[in-house]
């Protein structure tokens, strides 16, 4: 083990995963499958290897149920969720007590992008729902790509802009270098969207990127 606390990217709750979102984790976990309604809890960290302790840790400590635990080089990540909050914070909570660590030394996101087009080609949707594993777009809609950094917050902005508006979840992306957020839909129901992408971002406190204890 590393003689320093791993780098924590992200650690952020939700309250309630809404249908689409809940969904569209369904369609990409390789673990126990998360339903509407449910809390959850999403952990980024550096290095990646260190995940594998961070799942340890969360599933002997409390009652919670893994969804995704992505293991690269240089990030990982770890997605629980489970019927009662109380349970997910107390996850989070062990978590950050054996990494020796504070959920204010989680990184601030940011928006590092965000692309709006509207009226989108027949051509460019296909391109697009090939590479989805959400809803599917439709020419006509208005598309937004959001990206974000730390990637792990790309999750609770998706989740966020479904609770604001009447959108399709396309395809989030919440591991790597940076996260995206695809999301079609009517374009003022984008825009609502959008407004609750950036407040959810805005909305999160803690460290600069690179910056340590």
């Amino acid at each position: 083990m590393s003689d320093r606390s791993p780098e924590l990217r992200t650690c952020v709750y939700i309250d309630s995963l809404q249908p689409q979102f809940a969904s569209f984790v369904s369609t990409i976990a390789q673990g126990f499958l998360p339903v509407p309604g449910q809390a959850s809890l999403w952990v980024e960290i550096a290095p990646g290897m260190e995940i594998n302790r961070v799942t340890d840790i969360a599933l002997k400590s409390t009652d919670v149920r893994p969804g995704l635990m992505i293991v690269e080089r240089a990030f990982g990540l770890l997605e629980v969720h489970s019927d009662e909050q109380a349970q997910v914070r107390a996850c989070g909570a062990a978590i950050l007590d054996a990494l020796g660590l504070d959920i204010q030394q989680r990184h601030r996101p940011r928006v590092v992008t965000s692309t709006l087009i509207k009226n989108v080609d027949k051509y460019q949707t296909q391109l697009v729902n090939r590479m989805r594993h959400g809803n599917m777009l439709i020419p006509g809609d208005t598309l937004m790509v959001v990206e974000t950094e730390p990637a792990g917050y790309a999750a609770f902005a998706a989740n966020e802009a479904e609770k604001a508006a009447r959108i399709n979840i396309l395809e989030v992306r919440a591991v790597g270098a940076f996260g995206r957020i695809y999301i079609g839909g009517d374009e003022a129901e984008v825009l609502e969207a959008k407004k609750a992408c950036d407040q959810a971002i805005d909305g999160v406190d803690g460290i600069e990127a690179g910056a340590r204890r």
